[in-house]
C-alpha cells in the first residue's frame, strides 16, 4: 500500500460511515469524504477525515470508494455532468461497495477506461455490526492487477475478501448471496408463524434449529436478533433496499432464462410488507405479514 495515496469516500450511510472510519483509522492515509448529510461528516472529522463539498473535491483521489443506496445513485455520481468521470485523473480507481446491477458495473468499467480510470465492484455482505468491527465479507470483481492494489485496503473493512473474477462478478455473487439470504429469512418467518400457532415456544424452536441442519447466519442474526424479538429498526437494511437487491436477482434470472419462483415469492412478500407500512423497517419485518 502506497502511504502517499489519497482516498475518497462517497456515501456515509448505515454501512458507509463505519467502513470509512475503519479505512481512515487503520490506513493512516489522507481521506476525503462526501455526503449530503452533515452528521456523519462531523463524526468522521474527529478521526481526521476531510470534508468534500462537491465531487470536484475528489479530483486528487487515487482511489474513490462508493457506498450508495442503488445503481441509479452510482450512475449519477459516476457519469453525471459533474460526476467522477469528469473530475478524476487517469490512473485512479473507482470502487463500488454497494449492490448495483451487473450490467451497470460493466458499463462503468467501459466508460471509465476511456478516461484511463479503473473500475471495480466490491459489494459487501453482513451486518452493520460487521461494518463497525471490520469483519465484512467483500466480493470483488476486478482485473487481477487492480485487485492486488485494492486488497490491502479492503482487508481493513472485511475479514473475508474474495476475488470473484472480472468486473461485474462481485456484483453477481453478492446478488446471489442476498437472494439466498432473503429466501432463508422468508423460510424462517414461515417456521416462526407455524411453530407459534402450533403452540411451541419460538425461542425454544429457534435454539433447536441452530443446533441442527437448519442452522444458518440468517437464523442466528436475522431470526434470533430481530424476528424472535419482533424488533425491526429503521437504521438497518430496510425492506425497500432488500426489494431493490432482489429485483437485481430476478433481472439476472430473466437474462439467463430461468424462472426463479422462490425469489419471486419473497418479492411478493416484500411488497406486502411495504404496502403494510414497513418500507423503511429492517427487512426481516416480513415475518409480520406471514
Amino acid at each position: 500500500m502506497n502511504k502517499q495515496q489519497n482516498i475518497g469516500f462517497i456515501g456515509l450511510g448505515v454501512m458507509g460511515e463505519p467502513m470509512c472510519r475503519n479505512l481512515s483509522t487503520k490506513s493512516g492515509l489522507t481521506f476525503t469524504a462526501f455526503d449530503s448529510r452533515e452528521e456523519p461528516l462531523t463524526r468522521l472529522a474527529q478521526v481526521g477525515v476531510g470534508r468534500a463539498v462537491s465531487l470536484a473535491d475528489m479530483a486528487a483521489s487515487d482511489v474513490v470508494f462508493l457506498s450508495l443506496p442503488d445503481g441509479e445513485a452510482v450512475r449519477d455520481v459516476c457519469l453525471g455532468n459533474t460526476g467522477l468521470i469528469a473530475v478524476l485523473n487517469a490512473g485512479a480507481i473507482v470502487v463500488d461497495l454497494g449492490t448495483s446491477p451487473v450490467a451497470l458495473a460493466r458499463e462503468l468499467d467501459s466508460r471509465f477506461r476511456e478516461h484511463g480510470v479503473q473500475f471495480s465492484d466490491a459489494p459487501v455482505a453482513r451486518t452493520r455490526a460487521a461494518a463497525e468491527a471490520g469483519t465484512l465479507s467483500i466480493m470483488v470483481g476486478a482485473e487481477s492487477r487492480v485487485f492486488n492494489t485494492l486488497e490491502p485496503l479492503l482487508r481493513m473493512m472485511g475479514e473475508e475478501v474474495t476475488h470473484c473474477g472480472g468486473v461485474g462478478s462481485g456484483q453477481l455473487v453478492k446478488i446471489m448471496n442476498n437472494m439466498v439470504l432473503f429466501q432463508t429469512v422468508s423460510a424462517l418467518a414461515e417456521a416462526l408463524a407455524i411453530g407459534r400457532s402450533a403452540g411451541i415456544d419460538p425461542a425454544v424452536m429457534f435454539s433447536a434449529l441452530s443446533k441442527g441442519s437448519a442452522d444458518s447466519f440468517a437464523l442466528r442474526n436475522h431470526g434470533m436478533k430481530a424476528m424472535l424479538l419482533d424488533t425491526f429498526p429503521q437504521d438497518a437494511f430496510s425492506t425497500a433496499y432488500a426489494m431493490k437487491d432482489l429485483s437485481y436477482a430476478l433481472e439476472l434470472a430473466r437474462d439467463v432464462g430461468l424462472d426463479a419462483s422462490g425469489a419471486q415469492l419473497v418479492q411478493d412478500r416484500f411488497r406486502q410488507a411495504i404496502d403494510a407500512g414497513f418500507r423503511d423497517s429492517y427487512f426481516p419485518v416480513v415475518s409480520r405479514v406471514i
